[in-house]
């Protein structure tokens, strides 16, 4: 009997002990998720959840900065409270984050690390004292995999290259002698009519080739396309969103790319005009014409819907982009019509003759210098109230946080001087910078950059019109000039985004970001010239039907962007799959209308 009671002790001293663990167990945890066990977590698209576990007696503060937000100031992330405790966070995950932990006392740093969460998972980040030394550990566990945020945009590149090596593939797979016995079979077609049509299409192709460019209208339908893409949200992802403010993306390309086909395009209808005995009195009617149109279908339809409100001129933005594609297509076509030139390319032999296409047109080159001398010294000498002179960036948190309010610098002084409040208050840089000021990317001083990058379109056409026969000279004289633009951009900007002397910026449309987009559009320009109109392997479908209803289009899917079929309010808000789709679609939709209304040669002109 006595060691049947002692073992009956011993069994329960041992519940009681396990039962003391396990209380002990709940009591951790409960203190583990305090703060955050009752908030329910429903993460979207780009965004992953970050659990910060506090194991120190004392409460900590989380702090982050983006590597994207030059020289920015840290912002808090999460407090927790002293341990055990935890919280937790939403965090992006466009851009790598640089965690920092502080003690809520002091400002010391405990432990700092940089950190690339991925869509849609789970992450704790755990802070604990050393077991052997006075110092403090943080490590990153993952609590749930993340996705792959790239697996949509993959598998749509996947799909449109075999839908496009089909459409390659699907004329001679036509041609082919099986195939067409096949189809004469089904069709139950004679040989004579088959014949017939043989001769028929013999002699179609017998006639003489268009003379309009078609690699310029594949050109600009290219751009037209990227830019439905991008305007419709490019799947969700940054990279098809504009750069926050310094540097490049996708988005960043298109717009630049439609000033430089602009110029080509002015050169080679003015000539043409001009010999057909057009006189300048009726080419100034037509651009003015043309430029009042683009300017108040910019100004009243672009810059205004009915999804707005009551029209208030006290929110009312002037500038926009039809209306800069407006201006510079104006100054543009003004030189072409008041330039002398009229007989090129010249009959007689001079020492020049090799850039002819330059000397000819000195006094346009004197213009364009003048006009970025002048954008020079208003960018880096016009003082500006509160702010360095020659100031470049951001403002907000950027820079230290010491030029809160000088966002744009110079840029957004001349527009708040000479619009007001009349600009663009959401700039691209409000989200990541913090900045509560307005600057308008379609501003007046960029405007000056504008007409430049226009220019070198338009030396583009002057080399299309004064070398067409000799096509190696078109495009050795684009290589020149696109390693000549490209060798410019790489020195203001030192192959940096950030510490160039004049970084690549679309919102300041800076000297550096006009140089890089002009080298890059003659070399897009020259390799299309090359593929389309000289080698003819390719005849720009389908981008060159958008390219020749390049109004009809733009308009039109910024109308009409924000409703069904072309937009509907999503269901999956949490991948890119959806919204991928959504993109893809509407810029399908409108490439084919824009084929349907080239079948009906139905093209709108101004």
């Amino acid at each position: 009997m006595h060691w049947k009671t002692h073992l009956t002790r011993r069994l329960e001293m041992r519940g009681v002990r396990l039962l003391t663990n396990t209380l002990l167990v709940v009591i951790f945890l409960n203190g583990l998720c305090e703060g955050s066990s009752g908030k329910e977590y429903t993460l979207k698209m780009d965004e992953a959840l970050l659990t910060v576990h506090n194991l120190l007696p004392e409460g900590i503060t989380v702090l982050f900065v983006s590597d994207y937000c030059y020289k920015c100031l840290y912002q808090e992330l999460v407090r927790v409270g002293g341990g055990p405790k935890n919280g937790s966070v939403v965090v992006s995950t466009h851009f790598t984050l640089t965690l920092k932990l502080q003690p809520d006392s002091t400002n010391q740093t405990f432990c700092g690390r940089m950190e690339t969460f991925e869509e849609a998972g789970y992450y704790s980040l755990w802070v604990r004292p050393s077991e052997t030394e006075r110092r403090v550990i943080c490590f990153l566990t993952v609590d749930k995999d993340p996705n792959n945020s790239y697996l949509p945009l993959l598998t749509a590149a996947l799909l449109l290259a075999v839908l496009s090596l089909l459409w390659t593939a699907a004329p001679y797979i036509y041609r082919w002698k099986c195939t067409s016995k096949i189809i004469n079979l089904i069709s139950c077609r004679r040989p004579e009519l088959s014949a017939e049509n043989e001769e028929q299409s013999t002699e179609a192709g017998n006639q003489p080739r268009s003379s309009r460019l078609k690699s310029l209208d594949t050109f600009r339908g290219f751009s037209l396309t990227i830019m439905v893409f991008v305007n419709y949200g490019g799947g969700g992802y940054w990279f098809f969103q504009h750069a926050p403010w310094n540097g490049l993306t996708v988005a960043d390309l298109v717009m630049p790319w439609f000033v430089f086909i602009i110029g080509t395009s002015v050169v080679l209808a003015f000539s043409s005009m001009r010999r057909r005995g057009v006189g300048r009195l009726q080419l100034l009617r037509k651009l003015s014409w043309r430029t009042a149109v683009l300017m108040l279908i910019g100004f009243c339809f672009m810059n205004y819907s009915p999804r707005d409100g009551p029209l208030s001129w006290s929110w009312l933005r002037v500038p926009g982009v039809l209306q800069r594609l407006g201006f510079t297509y104006f100054v543009l076509a003004l030189m072409q019509t008041f330039s002398a030139r009229t007989d090129i390319p010249l009959k007689q032999h001079h020492w020049w003759n090799p850039i002819q296409d330059v000397v000819l047109y000195w006094p346009e080159w004197v213009f364009i210098l003048v006009l970025e001398t002048l954008w020079l010294c208003l960018t880096f000498l016009l003082p500006v109230p509160g702010c360095p002179t020659g100031y470049l960036g951001p403002g907000g948190i950027g820079d230290e946080g010491l030029f809160p309010n000088c966002t744009g610098g110079a840029a957004a002084h001349i527009d708040k001087w000479l619009l007001g409040d009349n600009i663009y208050w959401h700039p691209t840089c409000k989200a990541l910078y913090r900045t509560t000021q307005p600057f308008d990317p379609e501003g007046v001083l960029g405007t000056i950059n504008s007409v430049v990058m226009g220019f070198m379109g338009m030396q583009a056409g002057k080399i299309l019109l004064f070398f067409r026969p000799k096509t190696q000279s078109i495009l050795t004289r684009f290589l020149v000039w696109a390693v000549l633009l490209g060798t410019c951009a790489a020195s203001l900007s030192k192959c940096t985004r950030d510490e160039g002397f004049i970084p690549v910026n679309k919102n300041l449309w800076s000297l550096s970001y006009v140089t890089c987009m002009g080298s890059m559009s003659f070399l897009l320009l020259g390799l299309m010239y090359y593929v389309i109109d000289i080698k003819g392997w390719w005849g720009g479908q389908p981008f060159i039907y958008p390219g020749m209803n390049s109004i009809f289009v733009y308009v039109g899917h910024s109308l009409l962007g924000f409703y069904f079929p072309f937009n509907w309010e999503m269901r999956y808000q949490d991948s890119h799959w959806e919204w991928l789709f959504r993109s893809l679609w509407a810029t399908f939709l409108w490439v084919l209308i824009a084929y349907l209304l080239y079948r009906k040669k139905f093209f709108l002109k101004i």
